[in-house]
């Protein structure tokens, strides 16, 4: 069974951020809203401003906002609830 466990790292040093070239990433906006989402590939995402709620199938709620770097792994089916307009980078590995 794959882990399905969504890894989150609060505020990680600018050292590791430019390490990644999150800089270099796409960005992606979304106002407050509630959706469905599955994860086909792990994405890698850095929260630039916002917060949300992501939940799984089956688990509990996780939130989520500023300077968080956030990995969901491949295969993870949720629910997001967006409180505050989200801008991330993102990556899908």
């Amino acid at each position: 069974m794959p882990d399905l466990t969504i890894r989150c790292e609060h505020k990680p040093s600018p050292a590791k951020l430019d390490v990644m070239h999150i800089d270099s990433w796409p960005i992606w906006k979304k106002e407050p809203s509630q959706f469905r989402w599955h994860y086909d590939s792990s994405e890698t995402c850095y929260i630039l401003r916002g917060r949300f709620t992501v939940t799984p199938d089956g688990g509990e709620p996780e939130s989520f906002g500023r300077g968080d770097l956030i990995i969901f792994p491949a295969g993870l089916s949720c629910t997001w609830d967006i409180t505050e307009t989200v801008e991330k980078h993102y990556r899908f590995d």
